[in-house]
């Protein structure tokens, strides 16, 4: 975020804009699914971490528009690079954080863990007791904008190895006292009690793939469902024949769809080659710990975010197949192989005459031989 941060004023400038939920033909769900833009937020003070670029940075708690018209409340993990107001930001895994060298990639259990242990998880009067009951010394209590400064510099710590400037905290206009709070905030975040939070949040809701193929005659898939949520709907374009079924064949209905579930397509084998889809609907909890990052991230990127609180939402997901008729002329004909067992059965019927035959004929032969004999004798 840095002073080239564009959020100094979070809710000036930034046009907000709804949210969709994506699942890609080419690209498994998992890789991308729920999905918003930035839209306002909650100014914190301004933080010095330590050297000249990064001096002076502004903080906020980043507003960011789901499709429903919730919010969610999240800081960034990426403090040198510029939040691009607008860009579309792709819920994603902790394992897809879009640079490998980063120290989030180290560090991750132990942004996670102070996510669930400061601000807004607590509340500001929350967090203020945990301090004091810590031994440190407050200056009446703790403010939002103190809140937010000491979280986000606390989680630069572990995302971007910057240090919150102990001498001078925050810059001069905000006052010795906020310096005493975000400071003894910052130092109970980064301490010896952030043991981390290793378990990484599961997705709001997503579909695993969001594409297979194969044959009539086929159960295709399966497609495996995660959520944190209830899926509330399912909607399905299926061809004539075509079901949604468990693994077992049993047609699916929304209510019987959980968190885990495998979905298949059953495609009858007389089907002709085409293709179906279906759609989940979920009120589910966006939640805390997970990160956002730019969908076009390697030709425009934006600065990542992470969820600070869970917030629930209503939102979709879909998927796909499709599928090749069953090539009839592949197949051996009934007709055809119903020939070649009769043309078997009848050479292996030759081969047992053909003994009898000859047996025979030797027999006539020796029948002849002795009439001629006896003949001459008279």
């Amino acid at each position: 975020m840095a002073s080239r941060f564009k959020l100094a004023r979070a809710a000036a400038g930034i046009v907000g804009a709804t949210a969709t939920l994506l699942l890609t033909a080419t690209v498994p769900a998992s890789a991308d699914p729920a999905s918003g833009v930035v839209d306002g937020g909650t100014d914190g003070h301004r933080v010095n971490v330590g050297d000249d670029v990064l001096r002076n940075a502004p903080t906020a708690l980043v507003g960011f528009r789901l499709s429903d018209g919730s919010e969610l409340g999240m800081y960034c993990v990426e403090i040198n690079t510029n939040i691009a107001a607008g860009q579309e930001m792709i819920e994603q895994s902790w394992d897809a954080y879009p640079n490998e060298s980063s120290p989030f990639n180290q560090n991750r259990d132990r942004i996670n863990w102070i996510l669930h242990n400061s601000f807004p998880v607590l509340s500001t009067e929350e967090l203020a007791g945990v301090l004091t009951d810590g031994g440190a010394t407050l200056n009446n209590g703790l403010s939002t904008e103190e809140a937010i400064a000491g979280t986000q510099a606390a989680i630069w710590h572990f995302s971007d190895a910057t240090d919150l400037n102990r001498e001078d905290p925050l810059p001069e206009e905000s006052g010795a006292s906020a310096d005493m709070d975000v400071l003894a905030l910052y130092d109970h975040l980064i301490g010896e009690e952030n043991e981390g939070m290793s378990d990484q949040p599961d997705a709001a809701l997503e579909v695993d793939p969001a594409k297979l193929s194969g044959k009539a005659g086929e159960r295709i898939g399966p497609f495996k469902v995660t959520t944190t949520g209830t899926i509330d709907e399912l909607r399905a374009d299926l061809p004539a024949g075509v079901k949604i079924t468990d693994l077992d064949g049993v047609e699916l209905a929304a209510e019987q769809i959980k968190n885990g579930a495998e979905l298949f397509f059953e495609v009858p084998a007389d089907s002709a080659a085409d293709s179906a889809s279906f759609e989940l609907t979920a009120n589910a909890s966006v939640g805390t710990g997970r990160v956002f990052v730019g969908e076009d991230y390697d030709e425009n990127p934006t600065q990542s975010l992470i969820v600070a609180q869970a917030e629930e939402a209503e939102l979709t997901a879909n998927a796909s197949a499709e599928w090749s008729e069953v090539d009839a002329a592949a197949a051996p004909a009934p007709q055809a192989k119903n020939a070649a067992d009769d043309e078997d059965l009848a050479t292996t019927g030759a081969s047992i005459l053909a003994p009898v035959v000859i047996g025979g004929a030797l027999l006539a032969a020796g029948i002849g031989a002795l009439l001629f004999l006896r003949r001459r004798r008279a």
